[in-house]
């Protein structure tokens, strides 16, 4: 009882300075204590703590490669060129814009992660609603949800999918091709939503025509990426960790800005996000001594068996719960091993509840609450009844149809 209450306490302390982050520290500076303070409290063996660090260390390696990859494009422009061809298409009509951000939304959360499109797109998002004189919210909003439901796609496309996929026992393509259908149904319900819930925003006039300036294509930058997706299937075809593809690609991008001066080693090693990665590591081990210690046991009663309909809905509602009370890392690292036994169709239902979830509050993931800081930034007002009433019209139809998707995709491509 005394381990149990130990590790729940040590969860709790980490979630909760990760949603506040008390004195505006980095969530490591709390979640790395708190890890050795199970450690120490022999809440988690020391052979425990190996393996789970010889488990998430590829996926931590991935997704500093990712970062990397994502920060260096963005140097090369081509987030400036997404706002350009956003405002050239729009044609200073909002429908348009929403339109458009949708779509780079998706492509860009499915390629380059969903961090890609908080921290990179969210701001060229507001630029361009600004350059053209309408209103920023929808598109806003349009960016955190799409961070989180159009991450559906890749093994890639979200931390929550590189820390699921092993379980999977997927390759690479095989799961692209099992969620490609519950991703596109579940942006076409997030859009026909939007264009309903924000129809006022939407058909405001626009203040300000502006100019309409040249889409410069930043080719190198486009090329490298779609070059680390092929890399990303071919990897996984050959038994090789996608992770080698994705630093492959980060690293062809870090000497072409080396060799230019456009960045330094420094901060080249900066935009890998060292306290994030150890934020993850310690946030696996206090996971896992919570699932040790009685949360395992407990959500194994609860978790449907099997793949059918009923059972892969009853899992995906149980994963957005679940991310909504402890948040979407720690709901996929308790559920993913404990779907697993039921096959790879169970695992990816964990996906869908995991990565839509989130949608409904603000602390569900942590792309969420990094898009709420860049909001405030912008000097733009985020409510909090708004953002639960555009997520309580979303996520369960998105939940639902996503789901039914998958369902259909297991039953006509198999696994």
């Amino acid at each position: 009882m005394l381990l149990e209450s130990l590790s729940v306490a040590a969860l709790i302390v980490v979630l909760v300075c990760a949603v506040v982050r008390p004195f505006g520290r980095p969530e490591a500076v709390f979640a790395v204590p708190a890890a050795a303070l199970v450690i120490v409290g022999g809440a988690i063996p020391l052979d425990d703590v190996r393996a789970e660090a010889g488990r998430l260390g590829p996926v931590i390696g991935f997704l500093a490669a990712v970062l990397v990859l994502a920060k260096l494009c963005a140097d090369e422009g081509l987030f400036r060129a997404c706002g350009t061809w956003m405002a050239r298409w729009a044609r200073h009509r909002p429908q348009r814009l929403l339109g458009a951000v949708f779509a780079l939304a998706s492509v860009i959360t499915a390629a380059l992660s969903l961090d890609a499109t908080v921290v990179l797109l969210t701001p060229v998002v507001f630029a361009t609603a600004t350059r053209m004189g309408t209103r920023a919210k929808p598109h806003a909003y349009a960016c955190a949800h799409l961070s989180n439901t159009a991450s559906l796609l890749l093994p890639v496309s979200n931390l929550t999918n590189l820390l699921a996929f092993t379980a999977t026992g997927l390759s690479f393509t095989r799961f692209a091709l099992l969620m490609l259908l519950p991703w596109l149904v579940a942006i076409a319900v997030e859009y026909a939503v939007f264009r309903r819930f924000f129809a006022a925003e939407l058909a405001a006039p626009v203040e300000d025509e502006g100019e309409r300036e040249a889409v410069r294509l930043p080719l190198f930058a486009m090329g490298t990426v779609a070059a680390t997706l092929v890399g990303f299937a071919l990897a996984s075809a050959a038994g090789i960790d996608p992770a080698w593809a994705a630093a492959a690609g980060a690293l062809v991008m870090a000497v072409r800005a080396l060799a230019l001066r456009r960045t330094t080693p420094v901060a080249v090693v900066r935009s890998a996000a060292l306290p994030f990665l150890a934020f993850v590591l310690a946030l696996g081990i206090v996971v896992r001594a919570v699932l040790d210690n009685g949360l395992g046991d407990a959500l194994g009663h609860v978790l449907p068996d099997g793949t059918a309909l009923p059972a892969l809905l009853g899992t995906a509602a149980l994963a957005a719960v679940l991310a909504n009370l402890i948040n979407n890392l720690p709901a996929v690292l308790a559920l993913a091993p404990l779907a697993a036994p039921s096959g790879p169709g169970a695992v990816l239902a964990v996906l869908i509840g995991v990565n839509l979830g989130p949608n409904l509050t603000y602390a569900g993931s942590l792309a969420t609450l990094l898009w709420r800081r860049i909001i405030h930034h912008h000097d733009h007002e985020v409510r909090l009844k708004e953002f639960t009433v555009l997520g309580l019209l979303t996520v369960p139809l998105t939940l639902l149809a996503a789901t039914s998707a998958l369902w259909g995709s297991l039953r006509i491509i198999g696994t």
